[in-house]
């Protein structure tokens, strides 16, 4: 509420401080005018290229040419004036038309009033944020599609070998194995996908119930068993049962995509540490492992749907899951944070009782 008044307040003193300059600048110029008409008046006189006689027998004439004359410095003052007044908005004006025509590298010069330093800082970063995403976008799509079509190509030629009938028994088992794996990890990715585009368009919560969330975490830990036993992760469950009123379904894709995220980069043999804290107004959910520290400026963008921390994990994850998360936990009226130092990452959801 507090930055909304801010915000309307800057906004009424730049509206009253244009219309003050507006009044100043209109005062200044039938000033100067003015002055410019009886300066030149009286130089003319002082000189003598007119006199008293003249100014009585056809002064009508000679007051109007004056005033022509002050009118017409008075213009083209006011034109420069103007034009140095009105360049940071055809700056902006450019700067904007250029935004739209897909150019997120157009920056604005942070000259002129502070409500202009302000207007640049912020379409300047609006700027960069475009031009980051459409970066991220550009290496998602590269990598995505090198992610989906290698396990493809790989699925193709082990069914080739298949196809011979002369391979060992060990051999055929462990190549229907890796198409298993290869399978799953297509639908896995094409599942996180259509998953952020149905929550990308939802903008109200809906299916609500009241469920144990404490039995939800202990049953998408049982689900990734096979990824944290193949790294001999323990888990160490630090909380009693609570209750949770929201989409069950969706809470089910946070936990997954936290918890698969902490077994990805945990160091192998570590312990994952799972703890939920409740009050009145949140339901708190911090997941916390021990691997490789997470550098401050990348948590920003951790949550983006192009973003990869590793990009050489790319075959184990496809860089969407956590942007899942954030966008289920805002349905949920809640906030979603990391920190990381020391090899310890801890992700922290907030999900307010509603």
């Amino acid at each position: 509420m507090k930055n909304r008044i801010t915000k309307k307040t800057r906004g009424t003193d730049l509206t009253q401080r244009l219309r003050h300059i507006f009044i100043v600048s209109l005062i200044s110029i039938l000033l100067l005018i003015t002055i410019l008409t009886l300066v030149f008046l009286y130089l003319f006189l002082d000189y003598g290229i007119i006199s008293y006689d003249d100014i009585i027998n056809d002064g009508f004439w000679i007051i109007a040419l004056f005033i022509f004359t002050g009118v017409l410095v008075g213009t083209i003052i006011t034109a420069g004036i103007s034009r140095l007044v009105l360049k940071p908005s055809w700056e902006l004006l450019s700067g904007v038309r250029k935004l739209a025509g897909g150019d997120f590298s157009v920056r604005l010069d942070r000259g002129g009033t502070y409500e202009m330093k302000e207007l640049a800082d912020n379409f300047n970063a609006l700027a960069k944020e475009l031009e980051n995403t459409k970066i991220l976008r550009s290496d998602f799509i590269n990598n995505f599609s090198h992610e989906f079509k290698t396990p493809i190509v790989s699925v193709k030629g082990l069914v080739e070998l298949l196809k011979k009938g002369n391979l060992p028994q060990e051999k055929r088992a462990e190549y229907l194995k890796i198409i298993e794996e290869e399978l799953d990890r297509v639908s896995d990715m094409a599942t996180n996908i259509l998953n952020l585009s149905k929550i990308e368009n939802q903008n109200i919560l809906t299916e609500t119930t009241d469920f144990n969330v404490s039995e939800q975490i202990r049953t998408c830990i049982l689900l990734l068993e096979k990824k944290w036993e193949k790294k001999n992760i323990s888990f160490q469950l630090d909380f009693d049962e609570f209750t949770y009123r929201g989409n069950e379904d969706m809470l089910k894709q946070v936990w997954i995509n936290l918890l698969d995220n902490a077994i990805k980069f945990a160091y192998p043999g570590s312990e994952i540490t799972v703890e939920i804290e409740n009050s009145d107004e949140f339901l708190t959910v911090k997941t916390s492992n021990r691997g490789e520290t997470i550098p401050e400026e990348e948590f920003k963008n951790i949550f983006n749907k192009f973003y990869q921390k590793d990009k050489a994990a790319m075959s184990e994850g496809n860089g969407i899951g956590l942007s899942i998360v954030s966008h289920i936990v805002n349905l949920h009226q809640g906030t979603v944070g990391v920190e990381s130092a020391n090899s310890l990452t801890t992700f922290t959801v907030s999900l307010k009782h509603i």
